[in-house]
C-alpha cells in the first residue's frame, strides 16, 4: 500500500509540470533574465550608463526635464523614472514625430545620451516573462493568467517532491553526483540536489506568483487595490486659465513637500500633470527594505501645494502591502546587486530542474517503451 501511495505521489509530481513543460521552462528562463535585465542593459548599452567620473552630485529632476525640452522644443514630457545610481534616468516624452520616446539622461552631467522609441530590453523581458506578450483587453491578459497559473504548478511540484523525497533534509550536504551510472541516475542526482537547495526559492516564487494571480483577478473584476487620487476641484483653479498661467508649485517644490512628510523619501517615478485638474504623481522608496521603489505615493496639487493623496507602508491595507512587497521578493531587488545575483543563480537552477525533470521522464518513458517492444518480440518469437 505504501508502495502504491509513493508511486501516486511520484506520478502527481511529474504531472504538475510535464503537461506544459515548455511553458514552465520558458517562464523560468525569462524570469531569470528579467532579474538582471537592468544590468544586462548596462553591459551592452553604454548610453544607459550613468558615468560619473568627476563624482558630481545628482542634478534636480527638473533640470533633466529641461534638458529634454531644450533638445526637443515641441516635446511634452510625461514622466520620469530613476533607477540604480549606475543607470541613466529615463525621461519619457511625446513629440510631433515621436508618439512615445524615452530619453536616457545622465543625472550627473545632464547630458542626453540616447533617445529611443520606447522599446527597451528591460520592458521587453518583463513583458515576455509577465504575460508572454499576449495582448491586454478589458484589464486582463490570457498570457498573464497563464504565467500566474505556473505558481500553482510550482507549489504542487514542491509539495509532492518533498513527499516523494523521504528525509529530504539529508540531501543538503549530499553532493554525490553519480556520473558513471548512466544519464538517468545523473539527472536524478542533479534534480534532487537542486530541488533541496531551491526549496526556499520555489516557495517564494510560488507565493508571489499566487499573489499576482489574485491581483489579476482583481484587475479583471475592476476591484480597486489602490485608489486613484481625486481631481483638483474647479474652485481651486485660477480664474485666468485662458492665459495659460504658470503653476504656483514646481516639481522641485512638490518633492520638497514629499520630503517634509517623509524625510527618507527617494523619488523613483514621477508623473507630471496631464491637465489643469491633475496633480504631480510622486512615487518613491524609503527605509522599508521589503517594499518596492513605489511604496511611498503622494499627489501634490500644483496650484496650492496641498497633498491630495498620500500612502506609505505604515498606512497601507493588507492588499496594498502585498502589492508592494511582491515584486522585491519575486525579482530579488530587496538587497541590490547581491540579492539580484542570488535570485539569478537560483533562477538558473530552477530552469535546470525543469530540464532535468523532463530528461528523467523521457529516459524512463523510452526505457519502458523498449521493454514493451522486447516483450512483444518475445511473444511473437514464442508463438512462431
Amino acid at each position: 500500500m505504501a508502495k502504491l501511495s509513493n508511486r501516486f505521489w511520484f506520478q502527481l509530481h511529474g504531472w504538475f509540470s510535464l503537461p506544459i513543460w515548455m511553458v514552465f521552462c520558458f517562464v523560468c528562463l525569462t524570469g531569470t533574465i528579467a532579474v538582471v535585465s537592468h544590468e544586462i542593459t548596462w553591459l551592452v548599452n553604454p548610453n544607459a550608463r550613468a558615468v560619473n567620473s568627476q563624482q558630481l552630485p545628482a542634478k534636480p529632476i527638473e533640470q533633466l526635464i529641461a534638458a529634454v525640452e531644450k533638445a526637443h522644443p515641441t516635446a511634452d514630457v510625461t514622466n520620469v523614472m530613476r533607477f540604480e545610481p549606475y543607470l541613466a534616468t529615463a525621461v519619457t516624452f511625446t513629440d510631433t514625430d515621436k508618439p512615445y520616446a524615452i530619453a536616457y539622461v545622465n543625472q550627473y552631467t545632464g547630458e542626453i545620451q540616447e533617445v529611443n522609441n520606447g522599446v527597451t530590453f528591460v520592458g521587453f523581458m518583463r513583458s515576455l516573462h509577465g504575460w508572454l506578450l499576449f495582448p491586454w483587453q478589458h484589464s486582463y491578459s490570457l498570457g498573464y493568467y497563464l504565467v500566474c497559473i505556473m505558481a500553482i504548478l510550482m507549489l504542487g511540484a514542491l509539495i509532492t517532491g518533498l513527499v516523494v523525497y523521504k528525509k529530504f533534509w539529508k540531501g543538503f550536504f549530499k553532493f554525490n553526483l553519480r556520473t558513471n551510472q548512466g544519464k538517468r541516475t545523473l539527472f536524478n542526482d542533479l534534480h534532487r540536489l537542486s530541488g533541496v537547495w531551491s526549496i526556499w526559492f520555489m516557495l517564494v516564487m510560488s507565493l508571489t506568483g499566487l499573489w499576482y494571480l489574485v491581483q489579476a483577478i482583481c484587475w479583471h473584476a475592476e476591484i480597486e487595490i489602490e485608489p486613484h487620487a481625486p481631481m483638483i476641484p474647479v474652485a481651486q483653479l485660477p480664474s485666468n486659465l485662458n492665459e495659460q498661467p504658470q503653476v504656483s508649485y514646481s516639481l522641485s517644490d512638490s518633492i520638497s513637500i514629499a520630503r517634509q512628510l517623509y524625510p527618507d523619501f527617494n523619488p523613483s517615478y514621477i508623473h507630471l500633470p496631464e491637465h489643469n485638474r491633475d496633480t504631480y504623481h510622486l512615487s518613491g522608496a524609503g527605509d522599508f527594505i521589503f517594499f518596492d521603489q513605489y511604496s511611498y505615493k503622494l499627489n501634490v496639487n500644483p496650484w496650492t501645494g496641498a497633498v491630495e493623496y498620500k500612502n506609505d507602508p505604515s498606512s497601507m491595507t493588507l492588499m496594498q502591502t502585498l502589492s508592494h512587497i511582491a515584486d522585491p521578493l519575486h525579482y530579488g531587488t530587496i538587497g541590490g546587486l547581491v540579492t539580484k545575483f542570488i535570485w539569478f543563480v537560483f533562477g538558473i537552477i530552477l530552469t535546470g530542474m525543469s530540464i532535468t525533470g523532463f530528461c528523467m521522464w523521457f529516459l524512463r518513458t523510452n526505457k519502458a517503451q523498449k521493454r514493451v517492444e522486447q516483450v512483444a518480440e518475445q511473444v511473437v518469437g514464442e508463438s512462431a
